[in-house]
């Protein structure tokens, strides 16, 4: 005999001020990561000259790519954010169109898997060039006459 697998669905009770709150933190996390991104172009541009080094050259601009990739992302979700929170008074309004509510439920849900996933990819690429930075900055203090 099979059984079903069931699959549980959780569907959270969203109101409109835990929706703004929502897209004002993941707003606030965004504008901190694109000022972060700014001291990442400035880490690299002071390490350049080692970052270029034959043997370092393919895991840098993979991960120079990346981070171009990631900064362009940042400001899209960004945008996005706004424009999704600007839509919060389908929310508010008293025009009780349960429709339009529902939608704006299902797109804030979508976002929230989105900017979790965003998250989780700038924390692994924040680290894999903190490694590489951190290795280079090892080297230097071995090469350092003592």
């Amino acid at each position: 005999m099979k059984t079903k697998e069931k699959k549980i669905k959780y569907e959270a009770w969203l109101n409109a001020e835990i929706m703004h709150k929502n897209s004002r933190k993941w707003l606030s996390e965004l504008e901190f990561i694109k000022d972060e991104q700014l001291f990442f172009d400035d880490l690299i541009e002071s390490y350049t000259l080692k970052l270029i080094d034959s043997t370092l050259f393919p895991k840098t601009k993979k991960i120079i790519d990346r981070l171009s990739l990631i900064q362009e992302e940042t400001h899209s979700l960004i945008k996005t954010i706004k424009n999704h929170d600007k839509g919060l008074g389908v929310m508010i309004d008293d025009s009780y169109e349960i429709e339009k509510e529902e939608n704006y439920k299902k797109k804030h849900g979508k976002l929230m898997v989105v900017v979790n996933n965003f998250l989780e990819k700038y924390k692994t690429l924040k680290a894999d060039l903190f490694t590489l930075i951190t290795g280079i900055v090892k080297d230097e203090k071995l090469l350092l006459p003592k």
